[in-house]
């Protein structure tokens, strides 16, 4: 697991004093997938420096598995880092070394043996899926795979961290799909803990457990991403979820006896319950706006629905009951919202 407290980190320039990390705390649990994002300037690629240990911070602490990075020094220190793999930002692939070469450097900075390594950087290769690239020069790859190879590297010290930096910027989508499909694989299959520091909402949607919104390097929401989608005014939720406002409006007069958004997870609640509600309970059932998305593997639905019927109420009681997350709208009356 990995735990911030309260960290905090400032800069000198010119103009004076920056602020990048203003009392940073959060947690990623062991063997999950966390996407930290924001605005350019939030403070995210400074965070994730920190918690490399490529930056000290000014104040708080960084554990992982219980252990406070920020007090180590010497030999504990680079041991630390060693448990931490760094994919940075842009390409970072030395350009006279071939894709296995490229891939080992940490092995023979570490002193790993020949035949070790070799084994080491082929289960790496075909971890990320280029087992046939082995032989190739960085300058004869796409974007997508000298990432990939990054990937690789980054995992070749076998760390319990994984540290991604922008891994698809600058990507055209079917690339960035290959990258985060290594990204999940390592969490998969290696168990690593993996921190994606990303612009884009898109690596959210496909591969994070958790999420870290910062602003102004500061933690504005975080939490489990299925959570978030289903609160209220969540950041998370607004950018991730359809929108609600398209399709039927409620017209004067109350044209439905209750309107709600509805947010369903999962496989059951997506494909059964709004229908058996409607059935169960007699009543129409119309969706005014939203649709379907998924978040990794998880479908999700946010609907504005519309019920009309004596048992409406009880329809919506049901419904919560059963897991759906609903917050009421309010229904016009008169032209007024009653």
């Amino acid at each position: 697991m990995i735990t911030v407290e309260n960290l905090t980190k400032s800069f000198q320039h010119n103009n004076g004093t920056v602020r990048a990390l203003d009392g940073v705390s959060m947690e990623v649990s062991a063997g999950a997938v966390c996407g930290v994002v924001g605005p350019s300037g939030a403070g995210k690629s400074t965070l994730a420096r920190c918690i490399a240990l490529l930056e000290k911070p000014d104040g708080g602490a960084i554990r992982v598995d219980g252990t406070d990075l920020v007090s180590l020094g010497g030999k504990a220190l680079r041991a630390a880092r060693r448990q931490i793999g760094v994919v940075p930002q842009g390409d970072s692939l030395l350009r006279q070394r071939t894709a296995a070469g490229n891939i080992a450097l940490p092995l023979e900075a570490a002193g790993v043996s020949g035949p070790q390594r070799r084994t080491r950087v082929g289960e790496l290769l075909d971890l990320v899926g280029l087992t046939d690239k082995a032989s190739v020069y960085p300058d004869q790859l796409s974007g997508g795979q000298r990432q990939r190879i990054a990937v690789a590297r980054a995992l070749a010290a076998k760390p319990s961290v994984l540290l991604a930096d922008e891994p698809t910027s600058a990507l055209d989508p079917s690339t960035t799909d290959s990258v985060l499909t290594v990204l999940d694989r390592a969490r998969a299959e290696l168990g690593v803990t993996v921190l994606v520091v990303t612009h884009d909402m898109a690596v959210v949607r496909k591969i994070a457990d958790d999420v870290a919104v910062l602003e102004d390097g500061r933690v504005v929401e975080h939490g489990k991403v299925i959570d978030l989608v289903a609160e209220p005014g969540s950041r998370v939720g607004d950018t991730l979820l359809p929108g609600t406002d398209q399709g039927d409006s409620l017209r004067p007069g109350g044209r439905h006896d209750v309107v709600a958004e509805v947010v369903l997870v999962g496989f059951a609640a997506v494909g059964a319950l709004l229908p058996e509600a409607a059935g169960r309970f007699g009543v129409e059932l119309a969706i005014l706006g939203g649709g379907l998305t998924r978040l990794g593997d998880t479908p999700v639905a946010k609907f504005k629905v519309g019920l009309t019927g004596e048992r409406a109420e009880a329809a919506l009681k049901w419904m919560v009951e059963r897991d759906a997350h609903v917050r009421r709208a309010p229904v016009c009356v008169d032209g007024a919202a009653a």
